[in-house]
């Protein structure tokens, strides 16, 4: 047997053959319903699904931004000989690419999302900060810290580990929350084609028993729903993924902001996911309406 035989064999076997779905009213309040739900769901999925990816990409950005860099915090009184001893130390290091002494100016833009633009910085005890890039890979930064111990007691080896932790914490929470969001989702879609179906078989019971008196087994009415409501959410969830699709790529760019929301989008091979929203729609879809006519057909006497 060929793989399209056996792809024929499989959709055959869950969705049933054309002629089986007649029984299934091709109209009505439960055709919207799937319809329509399975789209509603499919557009949401597609947030969430990009909403997973950038909180993925966010904690990368994150803890490679602060991950890539050290900072030296000379204390207030530290004379310019101290200063050019601790650069000689990390320009002198293995795996330092570069270490730069910030400026007034550069002080003052830190400080002006807290205290406003035009800060004083000649009036403020501030500690003279020292920009350390890092190489890959990087240096050892417990050998960094006593070598500087030497030159420069009181100063502050930062590595921004306390920084960078929960920020990538609060990323990978996000995350998992937007997975469980696109869990959440594929309930919510069983459980309004298991109702759909429920209604559709409850409606059509005379016409289930007719076909039991001339010889039809519950195997086919089963598959002749599963068939029905199949094609209906995967229609539905095809044209809420391509709205979702569309929403997404109107959203404005992130440029360099790296704000939580910021870049909130799909990119790239992310894009092969989103078939996959409309599949997984129409595989619940069938799964809970095969689940939900077994049910009825027991309660059909």
């Amino acid at each position: 047997m060929t793989p399209r035989d056996r792809l024929a064999a499989w959709a055959e076997a869950w969705l049933g053959d054309r002629d089986a779905d007649r029984v299934v009213p091709p109209s009505g309040q439960t055709a919207w319903l799937t319809v329509a739900s399975a789209g509603a769901m499919a557009f949401l999925a597609v947030f969430a699904l990009a909403l997973a990816f950038a909180a993925g990409t966010l904690a990368d950005r994150w803890s490679q931004g602060l991950s890539d860099a050290l900072t030296l915090r000379m204390p207030t009184d530290a004379t310019d000989a101290q200063v050019d001893a601790a650069l000689t130390i990390l320009r002198t290091t293995p795996g330092v690419a570069g270490a730069t002494v910030l400026d007034d100016a550069a002080q003052a833009a830190l400080l002006a999302p807290w205290l406003g633009d035009g800060v004083p910085v000649d009036d403020l005890p501030l500690p003279r900060l020292i920009d350390v890039a890092l190489g890959d890979p990087g240096p050892d930064v417990e050998g960094l810290r006593l070598r500087l111990a030497g030159e420069a007691p009181r100063a502050v080896l930062d590595d921004h580990g306390r920084w960078r932790a929960p920020l990538v914490d609060a990323a990978a929470r996000l995350r998992l929350l937007s997975w469980a969001t696109l869990g959440l989702i594929a309930g919510v879609t069983a459980a309004i084609v298991t109702l759909a179906a429920q209604a559709a078989l409850a409606a059509n019971a005379e016409v289930i028993r007719v076909l039991r008196l001339i010889g039809a087994r519950d195997a086919f009415v089963v598959r002749a729903f599963a068939r029905r409501f199949t094609l209906r959410a995967l229609a539905g969830a095809v044209l809420g993924t391509g709205l979702g699709a569309l929403a997404l790529a109107a959203l404005p760019g992130a440029g360099d902001r790296i704000g939580l929301l910021a870049g909130i989008g799909i990119r790239g091979a992310q894009w092969t996911a989103l078939p996959l929203v409309p599949i997984l729609a129409a595989a619940v879809a069938a799964l809970a309406t095969r689940g939900a006519a077994a049910r009825m057909l027991r309660r059909i006497d």
